[in-house]
């Protein structure tokens, strides 16, 4: 078995980010990688794919400041995600 490379996992984050089930998550997760990736390093695009791991409520919940985000997604990403400036509508 071999491991997805870097391009496989940014595709496949790509799908899971704009096919969250909701558009509103849809366009906040979605904008969010689309707005984001490009500067993401192997380690920041790994927590967002933990991240995406998580419910759409509670991640749409942290990026609104509704409730606090757990510490391992506290810092950068959460704080990049709080901006909404990613989001095109």
């Amino acid at each position: 078995m071999t491991l997805p490379d870097l391009q496989q996992r940014l595709a496949r984050a790509k799908y899971r980010a704009w096919h969250r089930g909701t558009r509103e998550a849809d366009y906040m997760i979605g904008g969010f990688f689309d707005a984001r990736h490009q500067s993401w390093s192997e380690a920041e695009l790994a927590l967002f794919e933990e991240l995406i791991d998580e419910d759409d409520v509670d991640i749409m919940a942290w990026a609104l400041g509704t409730a606090e985000a757990p510490e391992k997604y506290a810092g950068p990403l959460i704080e990049a995600l709080k901006k909404l400036d990613y989001v095109t509508i």
